[in-house]
């Protein structure tokens, strides 16, 4: 007898717990739906967007950054940042091209590309001999050995680590930024002679679908947990190197990139 009313009182329990358990979850679960169909919001996507937000905030308030979206940005120290970016992607596009890593060449997206851009580029603000007038600044020296100590070291994996920073973040801000230097600079950049064609990624119609994809490879990535760590900590690496070239410019011209 107490089995059978236990099970009775069991079973009216659970038929009038069973509405609010249908109503309580029902949200966690498109909740879960959004979440898997965000990738940033899980796995080593997470991993490196927490993992270098403060340095990412650091960098984003230097002064040569805070300058130039004030309007105090001039043409040559703009030129220069650009040069130091041209000498920072040919090193990590060299190294795509040698190395034969299926993890970076799961993340090499040729829409990504910017050296050819660069190269544009290089030309408008120098000329059609550009290449015998430009020379990478100390701060820029700097970041191209680490790209390319990483390249040539026992785990070339670790450029993910530079991807994420570089195109990423090149692709989010690009828009904003040439926007400001054709505000803020006029008719010294931005003639369509190519001298914001680094910002321009013409092969990529819709950004945000675009990196939703690229997250989603970069989580599928098959890699070891130390792994991972040493990847977002080589991040904050590249944001580190990235303060250290906005601090040599500080929105002058000074240490120009001309030989």
């Amino acid at each position: 007898m107490r089995l059978f009313i236990t099970a009775g009182l069991l079973s009216q329990c659970t038929a009038l717990l069973a509405p609010r358990i249908t109503r309580s979850v029902a949200p966690l679960r498109a909740a879960a739906t959004e979440e898997a169909a965000n990738p940033r919001t899980f796995g080593l996507a997470l991993e490196l967007d927490d993992g270098t937000r403060k340095v990412h905030s650091v960098a984003e308030n230097t002064q040569f950054v805070a300058g130039f979206f004030k309007g105090l940005g001039q043409r040559e120290s703009f030129a220069q940042l650009t040069t130091s970016f041209y000498f920072v992607y040919e090193a990590m596009e060299r190294a795509l091209d040698t190395l034969d890593c299926p993890t970076l060449k799961a993340l090499d997206f040729p829409e990504l590309r910017r050296l050819p851009g660069l190269e544009r580029d290089m030309a408008f603000y120098y000329g059609a001999d550009w290449r015998s007038k430009i020379k990478p600044s100390p701060a820029t020296r700097k970041y191209v050995a680490q790209i390319e100590k990483v390249a040539s070291g026992d785990e070339p994996e670790l450029l993910v680590g530079h991807l994420y920073s570089r195109y990423l973040g090149d692709l989010f801000g690009g828009q904003m930024m040439s926007g400001m230097a054709v505000k803020t600079l006029g008719e010294a950049v931005g003639d369509g002679s190519g001298g914001l064609a680094f910002y321009e990624f013409d092969a990529i119609p819709d950004s945000k679908a675009f990196i939703t994809d690229w997250y989603t490879a970069l989580n599928a990535l098959d890699l070891a947990e130390a792994t991972r760590a040493d990847i977002v900590e080589e991040a904050n690496v590249v944001f580190r190197l990235n303060i250290e070239v906005f601090n040599e410019l500080e929105g002058s011209a000074s240490g120009s990139a001309l030989r």
